[in-house]
């Protein structure tokens, strides 16, 4: 391994994961941290998520949804042994950055996402998408089949063609009155 060529200065740095272990990551790297007495060097350890609401079991919950699966956000000063401590992290499969060289991430990336953490505003997550054939489960068109003709993961909102009077006319129902066929 070359020297890193680094600034000196703190960033925030991403780093690869294998999918599945980002908070497994996170937690071995913050304690390797912390018995190498490297807290000077790297600051903080954070996956990045998002709270979205989910259906299960036909009731709406919340659950926080990773923002980057197979990502993990380190915020540090590269230098050859910060990067050593974090590369060698059990599960960790490098730094995103050209070559062996770490590149920080941009300061408005960095605002953006942790805006985008820290907001109160909750996403539907609905898998549907266009074309997808359903059935319309409750509501005044309870039974009836139709084709997602639209879908609005804000208001948590799907439009459905259905066929009514023999021609195609499209409905506006909130995402839980409708099922996958």
């Amino acid at each position: 391994m070359g020297k890193q060529q680094t600034d000196g200065q703190r960033h925030w740095y991403a780093i690869h994961t294998y999918a599945g272990y980002e908070n497994a990551v996170a937690h071995n790297l913050k304690q390797r941290v912390e018995s190498l007495g490297y807290e000077n060097r790297i600051f903080d350890v954070v996956v990045p998520t998002e709270k979205k609401i989910k259906i299960k079991r036909g009731k709406r919950v919340v659950e926080e949804e990773k923002i980057y699966p197979g990502y993990v956000l380190v915020d540090m000063v590269v230098t050859d042994d910060s990067w050593y401590i974090v590369r060698n992290t059990p599960r960790v499969t490098g730094f995103v950055g050209s070559g062996i060289h770490p590149t920080p991430l941009m300061k408005e990336e960095i605002d953006e996402l942790f805006n985008k953490m820290s907001t109160d505003t909750l996403k539907h997550k609905i898998d549907l998408q266009i074309d997808d054939h359903v059935s319309i489960i409750d509501g005044p068109f309870k039974e009836l089949e139709g084709k997602i003709g639209e879908v609005d993961e804000g208001k948590g909102k799907v439009k459905v063609m259905v066929s009514m009077f023999g021609r195609e006319t499209p409905v506006e129902l909130d995402y839980l009155q409708v099922k996958k066929i």
